[in-house]
């Protein structure tokens, strides 16, 4: 879904007579935006799952959960899209990173005749923007994680909105706590993005060849 409505938007924005370089962070946006509608209400069963704390034996099935929270609070913004906004901002802000950052600096950088340093430099470069991404977009995930997770005192919600919930766990736990779980984003988006990037290049420059 992200490298499929990035390429959709990539094409949109032909049509606008952008630069090529604010077309990629747009269109990386858009992905991001698409990706996070379609992604949020499995995060949200996903993050019930995992803070249950009944023994697993206990633990209903996604299937279930889904329909309970659906039962309990609907599909609205309190239900099966809670957190959406935070998403939006996750996975927006992500996109337009990881893309825009990548193919703007691929395109700047030499290529390299050499197979195995241009697979390197693809490589690196991916790194780089999986890292940059992660290292900008987090607050937006911890906010998601408040949000989408126990509040702290049960049946009373404390974190409601994305940018609310931000300045109140920078009031109550100072900047850093904005960026709690950053390194293991990063070993995690750092080359996973840089593989995913890779793979799509690849995958992308054979289908171009045998069309």
């Amino acid at each position: 879904l992200q490298f499929f409505t990035f390429e959709q938007y990539k094409k949109l924005l032909g049509y606008a007579s952008l630069p090529p370089g604010l077309a990629f962070a747009i269109a990386g946006l858009g992905s991001g935006l698409t990706e996070a509608v379609v992604v949020n209400p499995f995060e949200v069963v996903k993050v019930t799952l995992q803070t249950n704390r009944n023994a697993f034996t206990e633990q209903p099935s996604s299937f279930v959960q889904a329909r309970q929270i659906i039962k309990t609070n609907g599909l609205g913004f309190q239900g099966l899209n809670k957190g959406l906004t935070a998403t939006l901002g996750r996975h927006g802000v992500f996109n337009m990173v990881y893309f825009g950052f990548y193919f703007n600096v691929k395109n700047i950088l030499p290529v390299n005749k050499d197979p195995n340093l241009e697979f390197l430099r693809k490589f690196g470069i991916g790194l780089v923007s999986g890292t940059i991404a992660s290292i900008i977009n987090i607050p937006f995930d911890v906010a998601k994680s408040r949000i989408q997770g126990p509040q702290p005192v049960p049946g009373e919600i404390k974190y409601r909105t994305c940018f609310k919930t931000m300045a109140t766990v920078y009031k109550e736990e100072g900047f850093l706590a904005l960026y709690k779980g950053l390194v293991p984003k990063i070993m995690r988006l750092g080359p996973g993005g840089a593989v995913m990037l890779l793979v799509y290049e690849y995958v992308y420059a054979w289908l171009q060849d045998t069309v």
